[in-house]
């Protein structure tokens, strides 16, 4: 279930900023230019795959404990997972991110040489690399999140909720670029935000009982009773540490989420105010 909502939740994010990027294009029949955006998309799958082949390799030549491994693994899980949900809350992200690959798109666009609507091969390259970077980005993601709940429980559930949620994305993918149809991504991003959340406190009590193991802090056990299966499904054990982990984890979140409200609010609020003024 975890890699299910992570992969689905960066593949919305990929198909986002892939239809911003070329839904122009289509309307304006320009497939001479969307063509090398959609080949460097499809080969940023690839380079994902191979890119998970390398990690895996690097991480089984470390010769340390194996706790030590998936202390430091799920550490760095977190921190995926924390940036993910930081960017997530913020819609400067989303505008940035969409608007960088947009004004990339039309610089390349705009110095073609050829008015023949054909695209030169530097052109043809610079937009097949636009194409792979703005889905990479979030391919690279998912393999270091994996890392830490491959070590856990083995290749094979892994790729079983990444099939889960390519499948997904895929159906999401056909809808939009084939189907075109207009999907509610913001719920659909809302909702996957919010799974998104839950996985991140059950990974942040793991990891930090994984550093306990490992000896990297401290275990202060507290005298409350917490039923086994809340341990197993949502890893919330009785010891200090791991309890304060989960707390600041997810009041990072919900503090970024209610920080990031009230700046657009703000923001909506004086822009408001000044053309109040200017029309008086």
């Amino acid at each position: 279930m975890s890699t299910a909502i992570l992969v689905f939740r960066e593949g919305l994010e990929a198909i986002l900023v892939l239809a911003a990027i070329i839904s122009g294009l289509v309307k304006k029949k320009q497939d001479n230019y969307w063509k090398p955006i959609s080949a460097g998309a499809g080969v940023s799958f690839l380079a994902t795959i191979a890119t998970w082949f390398i990690v895996v390799a690097i991480i089984s030549t470390v010769n340390a404990p194996e706790l030590d491994i998936q202390a430091f693994t799920g550490l760095l899980a977190v921190i995926v997972l924390l940036i993910i949900m930081n960017w997530f809350f913020h819609k400067i992200y989303w505008l940035g991110w969409i608007n960088l690959h947009n004004k990339r798109k039309q610089r390349l666009i705009a110095d073609s040489s050829n008015n023949n609507n054909e695209v030169g091969k530097n052109t043809f390259w610079s937009l097949f690399v636009l194409g792979l970077t703005s889905v990479y980005r979030e391919g690279f993601e998912v393999v270091l999140f994996l890392q830490n709940l491959r070590l856990k429980v083995g290749g094979n559930v892994i790729l079983q909720g990444v099939l889960i949620g390519l499948a997904l994305t895929m159906i999401v993918g056909v809808l939009t670029f084939l189907a075109q149809r207009k999907l509610p991504y913001k719920k659909m991003l809302v909702f996957t935000g919010v799974l998104l959340l839950i996985v991140l406190a059950v990974m942040v009590g793991e990891t930090a009982q994984e550093m306990q193991l490992a000896g990297w802090i401290s275990t202060t056990h507290i005298n409350i009773n917490i039923p086994d299966w809340m341990g197993v499904w949502f890893c919330i054990f009785p010891t200090k540490e791991t309890l304060l982990a989960q707390f600041l984890a997810v009041i990072y979140v919900l503090g970024s989420y209610f920080t990031a409200r009230y700046l657009t609010k703000r923001k909506a609020n004086k822009q408001a105010n000044k053309q109040v003024k200017m029309s008086v």
